[in-house]
């Protein structure tokens, strides 16, 4: 599957692209927006966009009107193949946003169910009670998503409701050359309808990719050969952030060990779950982060770890964002253009090394040292051997293992590439923030090029390091 070895990079689109929070009617081609940012995202490596909902809605776009045309405030149809030509041309895929499990009170079917009642040819389409009442007064009961009445609940175990969606997802593949769809609350979904979908996709686009949203549970039980090719890993994101603040390295650890390690009780082995620190619905990791030297920690893990790892638009040049108890609007501004910075560039090679790496896409998981403050761990396949080297203190330290043994180049700043790990402690002590600049400089100084580890290894203060073995 393409999607293992590629860096996806999220945008929603609503947001990103200055549209009204409100669906105000009015059409406007804002969505040739993403396509301007093509070369960007080529330039930072990206292998396929992900693209929060584009359809017609009421609101924020989860609230779906109509499947088949973009929503008016981000143009049209045209406009919309416009961009996907543009990025195709740039070498990023385009995955969009299955919202499959619930519809916006606009949906043209729950309209002609709200005009006809139980005459309603769709009344089936949703769950319905005619002897009751809904908070809108419109004379039937439904169900909606997790108790948000604005969100209607299709009925998953309708055939006729199956093929609608199969056929917009058809629709969007031959109007659009889509590549994949990012399925929303998969947790929700109903198996046999993912089941349906995936055979469906298989048979009419093979290496079409789905990825499901998945906030807790066993991943396997959709991420399979039948069902999804991938979900969301929310016990790692939460991991990463929660190791650094707390200072316990001792955290992430032990969920990628859970998740991915030797042990035949580790559950994921094998498997590519799409990794994040941070998207449109959590608070941006530059902002949730307490020390803000760990940013580059944060993406030296996230980069390292198995599985897919997944950007979102502006976090990449360390962009704030905090939720707020009643929206989201924070986390999903308008960039008038890209603001790439050091971060930025440290990330770029962090994309680059880990696509030429079989160890890093696909390698299994093993870890070596583990402290509060410090984390080894080892990504190996038949082909390459690389050790992922984190360092969240303040000071210097020197690792002590007897698996530290060979020739080793260190990859972020080596003879392979010239680049960032680590901040300068004086620059740290000065201003209690670390730079891509001053984290290059002491990486370089820190660090030879090439290590010949004798059971040791020395970290410096504040530094994630890829030593492959030679």
């Amino acid at each position: 599957m393409w999607a293992y070895n590629e860096t996806f990079y999220q945008i929603y689109p609503i947001g990103f692209c200055g549209a009204p929070v409100h669906n105000d009617g009015i059409c406007v081609p804002r969505i040739k927006k993403i396509g301007e940012w093509g070369g960007y995202l080529e330039e930072l490596g990206i292998g396929s966009i992900i693209l929060n909902p584009i359809f017609e809605s009421d609101n924020h776009g989860y609230d779906t009107r109509d499947f088949k045309n973009i929503d008016c405030r981000l143009g049209t149809n045209e406009d919309f193949k416009d961009v996907c030509k543009e990025l195709h041309a740039h070498h990023v895929k385009i995955m969009l946003d299955g919202v499959f499990n619930h519809v916006g009170r606009g949906f043209w079917a729950f309209q002609d169910v709200q005009e006809k009642k139980w005459d309603s040819p769709y009344k089936d389409w949703f769950k319905i009670s005619f002897d009751g009442n809904s908070c809108y007064n419109d004379g039937f009961w439904y169900e909606g998503w997790e108790g948000h009445f604005e969100l209607v609940k299709l009925n998953l175990q309708n055939p006729a409701v199956v093929d609608y969606l199969l056929d917009c997802v058809k629709f969007w593949i031959e109007e659009f050359g889509i590549d994949g769809l990012r399925l929303d609350v998969a947790y929700s979904l109903d198996h046999n309808f993912m089941r349906r979908l995936r055979s469906f996709c298989d048979s009419f686009k093979p290496g079409f990719a789905l990825i499901g949203e998945v906030l807790f549970g066993d991943y396997n039980l959709i991420v399979n050969d039948s069902m999804l090719h991938s979900c969301t890993n929310y016990e790692c994101y939460k991991g990463i952030f929660s190791s650094f603040n707390s200072m316990n390295l001792f955290e992430i650890a032990h969920s990628l060990n859970r998740q991915y390690g030797p042990e035949q009780w580790c559950i994921y082995r094998g498997k590519h779950l799409m990794n994040f620190v941070d998207n449109h619905d959590v608070t941006r990791i530059a902002s949730i982060l307490t020390n803000k030297n760990h940013l580059p920690l944060a993406y030296g893990i996230l980069f390292g770890m198995p599985g897919i790892p997944c950007l979102y638009y502006g976090s990449e040049w360390g962009e704030e964002g905090v939720k707020a108890p009643d929206n989201d609007y924070a986390l999903r501004p308008c960039f008038d253009e890209p603001k790439p910075n050091d971060l930025t560039t440290f990330i770029k090679k962090l994309i680059a090394i880990r696509r030429e790496s079989d160890a890093l896409c696909n390698g299994g998981y093993h870890n070596v040292v583990i402290t509060n403050h410090q984390l080894i761990f080892e990504r190996k396949s038949d082909k390459e051997r690389v050790l992922v080297a984190i360092n969240a203190s303040d000071a210097p330290f020197t690792a002590y293992n007897g698996e530290l043994q060979g020739e080793f180049v260190e990859l972020i700043s080596g003879s392979e590439m010239e680049g960032m790990a680590a901040a300068e402690n004086d620059t740290v002590e000065k201003t209690g923030e670390a730079t891509a600049e001053s984290a290059n400089t002491a990486t370089e100084k820190a660090n030879a090029k090439k290590c010949n580890m004798n059971g040791q290894l020395e970290l410096p203060p504040y530094s994630v390091a890829y030593w492959k073995a030679v």
